[in-house]
C-alpha cells in the first residue's frame, strides 16, 4: 500500500512538471500577440521598419498602459491634420484596454506636410501641450530629412519616457534633478551630524558677557559719512518667440466631435 502511494506521488510530480511549461508557453504566446498600432497608408516604411516599430509601440505602450499609435496619409482627400486626428480617435476608438481609452496618436499628413500629436485620458495627464511641443521639436528635423523610422522611434521612446514622470518635472534634466536632490540630502545630513557633534561635548555656559562690566563698557563715539549714490539703467529685452516650439505651429489640445478631450501639439516639417 505504501509503495502504491509513493508511485502515485511520483506520477503526480511528473504530471505537474509537464503541465507548468505548457501554461508558460500558452502565456507567452498570448503575450506576443500584437495589436496594429501603425497605419502607414502613405507607405513611408518598408516591412522590416514597420514590424520593428509596431513591436516597439506594443512593448512601450503596454508598459504605460497606453496605445502609442502612428497614422500617415498622403492623399488629396487629406484635410486639417488636427481634425483628422480627432476623427481617427472617434471612429477607430483606440485604447489600451477599452474603446476610447488611453492613447497617444501621431498623425502625419504628407500632402500638406503637417504633423499633429495628441494624448487622450492617461496620456493627456502625463503629456500636456508643452511636453508634446518638446516631442515634436525632437522629431521634426528627422521628418524634414525624410528619416521617418527614426522620427517615429523617437516619438514612441520619448512619449514612453515622459509618461514616467509627473508634470512639473523636466524628464530631460532628470540626472540634474537627481544630483540636486542628492546634494540637498547630503547638506541636510551633514548639518544634522555637525549639530550632533557640537552638542556632544556639553553646553558652553561662558559667553562674551560673562566677564564684561556693563558700567564701564560702551561705544565711545560713532560717525556716519555719506559718500555718493550711483544709478544703473538696463533695458529689458522682450522675447518674440512663442512657447509652441521652434518648428512652427502649436495648436494645443482640444475636444473631439465625440466629446473626448485631449492635449496636443501641431507643426509643419
Amino acid at each position: 500500500m505504501r509503495r502504491k502511494r509513493v508511485i502515485l506521488a511520483v506520477l503526480f510530480f511528473f504530471v505537474m512538471m509537464l503541465a507548468v511549461p505548457m501554461d508558460m508557453i500558452a502565456g507567452e504566446a498570448a503575450a506576443t500577440k500584437e495589436k496594429q498600432l501603425i497605419f502607414d497608408t502613405a507607405e513611408l516604411l518598408n516591412q522590416q521598419e514597420y514590424d520593428e516599430l509596431n513591436a516597439l509601440a506594443n512593448q512601450y505602450g503596454a508598459e504605460r498602459e497606453t496605445d502609442m499609435m502612428i497614422m500617415t496619409i498622403n492623399s488629396p482627400e487629406a484635410y486639417d491634420v488636427k481634425k483628422m486626428t480627432q476623427d481617427f480617435y472617434d471612429d477607430y476608438a483606440p485604447g489600451y484596454d477599452k474603446p476610447h481609452g488611453n492613447a497617444v496618436i501621431l498623425m502625419l499628413d504628407m500632402t500638406h506636410r503637417d504633423v499633429y500629436l495628441a494624448g487622450f485620458y492617461k496620456a493627456k495627464t502625463y503629456l500636456d501641450d508643452e511636453r508634446f511641443d518638446k516631442i515634436r521639436d525632437k522629431i521634426t528635423p528627422d521628418l524634414t530629412s525624410g528619416d521617418y523610422k527614426l522620427a517615429f522611434q523617437k516619438y514612441i521612446q520619448t512619449a514612453h519616457k515622459y509618461m514616467g514622470f509627473r508634470l512639473g518635472v523636466n524628464p530631460d534634466n532628470i540626472f540634474f534633478n537627481t544630483w540636486v536632490q542628492l546634494g540637498i540630502a547630503l547638506a541636510l545630513g551633514g548639518g544634522i551630524v555637525t549639530l550632533m557633534v557640537r552638542r556632544s561635548g556639553g553646553r558652553i555656559t561662558v559667553n562674551s558677557r560673562t566677564y564684561e562690566d556693563a558700567s564701564t563698557s560702551g561705544v565711545v563715539d560713532y560717525e556716519d559719512t555719506y559718500l555718493h549714490t550711483s544709478t544703473t539703467k538696463r533695458k529689458i529685452e522682450r522675447s518674440s518667440s512663442s512657447s509652441s516650439g521652434s518648428s512652427g505651429g502649436g495648436g494645443g489640445g482640444g475636444t473631439t466631435s465625440g466629446g473626448h478631450s485631449h492635449s496636443g501639439s501641431r507643426g509643419s516639417f
